[in-house]
């Protein structure tokens, strides 16, 4: 069973007024010069899935200029259940995004279903050594490829916890209420740090089966619920068996939390403050002492083993998106990333600035020159 772009089109799209390419289900190489919109092809493929992409961005800010009439990314996907057709778009500026599937009105979270991404740009460079926020962020995509109602439950917990903030800051709050929106953020909260343990669980046994090129990162996860999780699993048993009592206890480190909250303006408790830590395992040395290259070794070894697992779980890997990934590594380790890619069986988009770069990739792959726009 196999997961690929079939066809892609690009409307007014960042930089592309139109764009469209027919692809074979191998990896596609798109080099060009910088500037060409390589990366603007990658975006718009990410939006195929669950989410603001790879960039984060506004969907104000994905409309192509001068035009300023709204986007549109329509595909054509072979999945395991059969060729699927998928539009997402927005019909102009302060509009809301759209999601079609097979001509039909959908929801983000269905393209989770359809179209599983996984991605590593070089602004992920930096994950080890930045703040905590942005190696949730990295953890809860892994997660999300798993389990499509993970950003359903991302956006509860936040909404609920926002509006709490607000009735302490204001005070005095309606006690009711308080107790209200913290069962809602106790619910969403164990649900969220039960799927990033069952994630971080998932990639460390996909390494571990592994034979590759990169280095292993032993990853853990530091919050009270998640390593909770962490630990049943790791002896064996189901974690969802303590979902009531993780809850409970939630709920109580809220409420208990209330004054100290309403002082700092935000609450400082939850699994909105957790972080992932990762280990090079071969040398015992924390990810954020490593050197860049073996830092990005360390991230390209984690997506990949997101992608195996992925491909265990769900019969067929993810679609995996790769921004000038191949300048950062040396000739030997972008044969090994290739042979690695070609092996899963994972239809790859990646991106560089000469063909030369995907030499090793050879006929294994789909090359496509862009070309800038005028």
């Amino acid at each position: 069973m196999r997961r690929a772009l079939a066809s892609l089109t690009l409307s007014h799209f960042r930089s592309h007024k139109r764009w469209s390419l027919s692809a074979d289900g191998r990896p596609v190489a798109l080099f060009g010069l910088n500037g060409a919109g390589k990366t603007n092809i990658l975006e718009a493929i990410s939006m195929l899935s669950p989410g603001r992409g790879l960039r984060r961005a506004q969907a104000d800010e994905l409309i192509r200029r001068p035009e300023v009439i709204g986007w549109k990314v329509s595909a054509l996907i072979d999945t395991p259940d059969g060729p699927r057709e998928v539009e997402t778009s927005v019909q102009g500026p302060g509009q809301r995004r759209e999601v079609r599937v097979d001509e039909k009105a959908a929801t983000q979270a269905g393209l989770g279903e359809i179209s599983p991404m996984i991605w590593l740009t070089p602004s992920m460079d930096r994950l080890f050594t930045e703040g905590a926020a942005e190696r949730r962020r990295f953890l809860d995509r892994a997660a999300l490829s798993f389990d499509p109602k993970h950003g359903e439950q991302s956006l509860t917990y936040e909404k609920a916890m926002r509006e709490r903030n607000r009735l302490l800051k204001d005070g005095p709050a309606d006690p009711a209420w308080l107790t209200a929106l913290e069962a809602q953020m106790a619910t969403a909260g164990t649900a969220l740090a039960l799927t990033r343990a069952q994630t971080a669980a998932r990639l460390s046994a996909a390494q571990d089966e592994a034979e590759t090129a990169f280095p292993r990162a032993d990853i853990a996860i530091e919050g009270e619920a998640e390593q909770r999780f962490a630990e049943i699993i790791e002896a064996g048993g189901d974690p969802v068996d303590e979902q009531a009592s993780a809850e409970a206890a939630l709920i109580e480190t809220f409420a208990s939390g209330r004054f100290r909250d309403g002082q700092a303006g935000r609450t400082l408790s939850g699994p909105h403050r957790s972080d992932l830590t990762a280990i090079y395992a071969a040398k015992g040395v924390g990810a954020k002492l490593c050197s860049t290259g073996e830092q990005k070794a360390l991230l390209i070894s984690l997506v990949l083993a997101n992608a195996r697992a992925l491909a265990d779980v769900s019969g067929a890997p993810p679609i995996i998106l790769l921004d000038e990934v191949a300048a950062h590594l040396d000739q030997d380790r972008r044969a090994a990333l290739y042979d690695e890619i070609t092996s899963l069986g994972a239809q790859a988009w990646m991106t560089g600035t000469g063909a030369e770069l995907f030499e090793a990739l050879g006929d294994r792959g789909q090359m496509v020159e862009v070309t800038p726009v005028i």
